[in-house]
């Protein structure tokens, strides 16, 4: 044999350190998995409704990027709101950000009103229960069990 010869001993202390070795390193990917699947936030990401009028740019630093299109005679809206999950009960909670508002209706120049665009925000300003299969983040509001569909970009 190549490795230490004919040496029974040698060839059984270098096979203990090779099974050693990949024991360890099969154990470290095991718990780097386990702790990136329990306690990454799922609902980070880039979304985009069915019919393509919102996308979400959802941040992990609490925040999210709420992008709407057409919510004028061909202008776009971006507005930054707040959000929080409770990823035991699976809720997540987005909330207005009045001076952000305010900066995206400066921004537009008269595109739109104030009015206008808490009226598409109004529908995210809420508490929803959210359930993600696969490539699709359903948010249903718990209050009324009104349901947004989002697919990830």
């Amino acid at each position: 044999m190549i490795i230490a010869g004919n040496d029974e001993a040698k060839r059984s202390k270098i096979w203990r350190v090779v099974t050693l070795v990949s024991s360890a390193l099969i154990i470290l990917i095991a718990v780097y998995l386990l702790t990136r699947m329990f306690t990454t936030n799922p609902v980070v990401g880039n979304w985009e409704s069915e019919d393509a009028t919102i996308a979400l740019k959802i941040e992990k630093n609490d925040t999210i990027q709420v992008d709407i299109t057409d919510i004028a005679e061909n202008t776009d809206a971006a507005v930054e709101m707040n959000y929080s999950v409770d990823m035991k009960s699976k809720i997540i909670t987005i909330t207005k950000d009045e001076e952000q508002i305010d900066k995206a209706v400066e921004k537009a120049d008269g595109a739109y009103t104030k009015e206008d665009l808490e009226n598409v925000l109004d529908d995210l300003d809420s508490s929803f229960s959210y359930s993600i299969d696969g490539n699709q983040m359903t948010l249903t509001e718990r209050e009324y069990g009104e349901q947004f569909t989002f697919i990830r970009k």
